[in-house]
This record gives C-alpha cells, sequence and structure tokens, in this order.
C-alpha cells in the first residue's frame, strides 16, 4: 500500500524495493544481457526476479507457491519469496554465470503444477466510511455507488492472501469485485493508521501498521496484522483467506 503500483503484475510482494540495475554485476559471457530470460531480471550481484506470463490469477499464484517450494530446496538458494505474480531468489554466492540460473527457474517454472495451499479462514469487522474511511467520498464519485452498496460489494468475496510485503504483515489480496477498483490517490497520504482498509486499482487491502499510502482509505478495523512476540509474527500466509465482515457503514 506504500506507493505501490496498481496494477498486481508489476507489484513486488517482499524485501525488493529498489529499482533493477541497468548494468549487471556478474562477470561472465553472458554478464552484458540486462533481462537473459523473458520475465527474468537480475538484481544486484545475488538475486533473480521471476515473472510469470499471463495474468494474474489464483491458478498463477498457486504456480507461483509451487515454484517456491521448488527453489528453496535448491542448495545454491538462500531464500525464495513469493510476490504477486512473481518469485524473488537469491543466491547464496554470486553466480559467476547467469544464464544456466534463468534457464533453470524458467524450466521450473513450466513443470510447476499449481499449490493448493489449506489455509485457515479469517474474519475481518470492518466499520466502514466516517473518520476511519476518510477517502469513501472519492470511491463513491469514482464509482457512482452508495457507501453501503460500496461495502457490500467490498465485503462479499473471500480474499485469498497471494503474498505478503509492503511491510510487516501485509497482505495481498486477490478477487476483489472490480464494480469498486479505484484509482490510487495522485496524492499520496502521508500516514494512515494501522487497520485502514483501502483500495488501490483492482486490489484491496489492510494496513498492518502506521505509514505512507496512495490507497483509498475507505473502512478501519482494530484487528493486528502483525505482533513481533508472536510465532509466526504475520498473522497470515499466503494460501490464508481473509473474509471482510461489515461492523458498520458511517456517512
Amino acid at each position: 500500500m506504500n506507493g505501490l503500483n496498481p496494477n498486481p503484475r508489476h507489484t513486488w510482494a517482499g524485501p525488493l524495493h529498489g529499482a533493477v540495475s541497468d548494468r549487471p554485476a556478474i562477470a561472465g559471457p553472458d554478464a552484458a544481457a540486462k533481462r537473459p530470460h523473458d520475465g527474468i531480471s537480475l538484481l544486484g550481484t545475488t538475486a533473480l526476479l521471476f515473472e510469470a506470463p499471463g495474468e494474474t490469477g489464483l491458478e498463477v499464484q498457486r504456480r507461483i507457491w509451487s515454484l517456491a517450494r521448488e527453489a528453496e530446496t535448491w542448495p545454491e538458494v538462500r531464500e525464495a519469496v513469493p510476490g504477486v505474480n512473481n518469485l524473488l531468489v537469491t543466491w547464496r554466492e554470486p553466480p559467476r554465470r547467469l544464464a544456466p540460473l534463468a534457464d533453470r527457474l524458467a524450466a521450473a517454472w513450466e513443470a510447476a503444477p499449481p499449490l493448493a495451499l489449506e489455509g485457515r479462514t479469517v474474519e475481518l469487522p470492518v466499520v466502514y466510511g466516517g473518520e476511519g474511511g476518510p477517502h469513501m467520498a472519492d470511491v463513491v464519485a469514482h464509482t457512482g455507488l452508495s457507501p453501503e452498496e460500496i461495502a457490500e460489494i467490498h465485503a462479499a468475496p473471500l480474499y485469498p492472501v497471494y503474498a505478503l510485503g509492503s511491510h510487516p504483515g501485509y497482505c495481498y489480496l486477490g478477487g476483489m469485485d472490480p464494480r469498486i477498483a479505484t484509482p490510487r490517490r495522485k496524492v499520496p497520504v502521508l500516514r494512515i493508521p494501522g487497520g485502514a482498509v483501502s483500495i488501490g486499482g483492482s486490489q484491496t487491502g489492510v494496513s498492518a501498521s502506521p505509514g505512507p499510502s496512495g490507497w483509498n482509505t475507505i473502512g478501519s478495523t482494530e484487528m493486528s496484522f502483525f505482533d513481533a512476540a508472536r510465532t509466526p509474527p504475520a498473522l497470515l500466509q499466503p494460501g490464508d483467506s481473509l473474509r471482510f465482515r461489515i461492523a458498520g457503514v458511517v456517512r
């Protein structure tokens, strides 16, 4: 939510927040290639970002989860972190040649079956509008719907958690009804509270901690999404589902 692209295909959910380097630092005959493989980019000297082809959806995301499981078994891999429609793979040591690694990732993607994670379903009570939903009027103006209609549409789906990122505990959700899709704000808000329920483009999410945001906050909840003393510290994980429950609509 903190300045993220509303197009999930170009949104990274995870520890990556920098731009792709124009000049890879890996030595070797293929060092000059910025994009050694379609959908695969070099990040620094020890990471690759794999972007899945096609449109974002639960089936594609399940294959990303499967690819992460596979890549984590490779001895040279330090970490494989799923994002929305992408996967960040970090290596223990800077590889001498990039192309074989990119080819291996591409081949693993072709063989990756959808992984259906059996997660929990968490119900989240939300008060829509009022002080906790300061941008509800902007969503009303864009969609032509009433606050009550927006709340009902927003709370209707069961939202699968695709990935975690942006800030600790924040969940990238799939499944929002396109009728309430609203462009990100032209001027970001410097600070929204934890528990802010917002819409950015075709996505919705809940802020896990205070911070800046370019999304439209339509409601609020008191549920805590991250606690460093909890195991695991994040309330939700990829494969879990989130259901919003209307606790009230304030005009």
